[in-house]
């Protein structure tokens, strides 16, 4: 989940000696990667699909962005897709404050009908006007997924520029609006752990996704809950390229799930989202 290779734009450390690709490193250096320059050697969809490889990964969510300063077109992220269509699933992305919310929606139709992507992410505090995950302005592209039968994906964490906007009751409300939205919480509305596992308690549509940050101070209790009633709404991400693959499968594998939580939020909750038809035949292999 979230994976975005680096060559898709300099924000992903696509363009080495550039304070984006140092951010890129400095981000891994925060969040334990082992090995910060690891996105550099994969300058192209084939390095990318290396770097899977070596990590055992089946599949890459590729969830890219579309706010101010970070433009990755759902056109650029479909061919990308297209190389490899069983293993890199695309999620498009619209910025409603600057297409509008009339022409968001159909973009975000068009990319779903036409390009075949999996999902729609929603940047809620990153746009030019930073909104809260419940805002009105993005109920119908909500209401859009809902309709077209695919889960919305809300950005969320402690890179929100303003933190007010890192609201995870904000998702209570979507949730509760379309209850039969799958909504997947990418970056987990971390550092707020306590406050979307209780959102995720009280809304089964609502699935958590914390990537590169379950692996922080505090995000214990995603493991917790995990290993509990959230068993079905838990999912395994890398965040590449803010964290390698690898160090991500092999970290994950240590945190304590057991072995049926472990298989869910690896791939079992994964490929029943976005109906992927997974199927492991070793036990290494995950979905990322």
């Amino acid at each position: 989940m979230r994976s975005r290779p680096a060559f898709l734009h300099a924000f992903f450390g696509g363009k080495p000696n550039t304070p984006e690709y140092e951010v890129v490193r400095w981000l891994n250096r925060r969040v334990g990667a082992k090995d910060v320059d690891h996105f550099s050697r994969a300058g192209d969809t084939k390095g990318v699909l290396a770097e899977m490889d070596d990590a055992a990964i089946n599949v890459a969510v590729m969830v890219a962005r579309s706010v101010p300063g970070v433009r990755v077109s759902n056109d650029d992220l479909a061919e990308v897709s297209a190389v490899a269509p069983d293993r890199l699933a695309a999620i498009a992305s619209v910025d409603p404050i600057e297409l509008g919310r009339e022409a968001a929606v159909e973009e975000a139709k068009r990319a779903i009908t036409e390009l075949g992507m999996k999902g729609l992410n929603i940047d809620a505090g990153f746009y030019a006007t930073p909104l809260k995950a419940d805002d009105y302005r993005l109920m119908p592209l909500y209401e859009l997924c809902e309709q077209l039968g695919v889960p919305a994906f809300v950005m969320s964490g402690p890179t929100t520029p303003d933190l007010t906007f890192n609201d995870p009751y904000a998702v209570d409300h979507v949730a509760k609006t379309f209850p039969k939205l799958p909504i997947v919480c990418c970056h987990g509305f971390y550092p707020q752990v306590r406050e979307i596992v209780t959102v995720a308690f009280r809304n089964e549509n609502v699935y958590v996704s914390p990537d590169m940050y379950t692996f922080l101070p505090g995000a214990s209790l995603y493991i917790e809950a995990a290993n509990s009633f959230m068993a079905d709404q838990f999912l395994f991400g890398s965040s590449y390229p803010f964290r390698p693959m690898k160090q991500g499968v092999q970290d994950f594998g240590k945190l304590g799930l057991t072995k049926e939580a472990y298989e869910k939020a690896t791939y079992k909750n994964a490929s029943k989202l976005l109906g992927l038809n997974l199927e492991v035949k070793e036990s290494k292999l995950v979905d990322a």
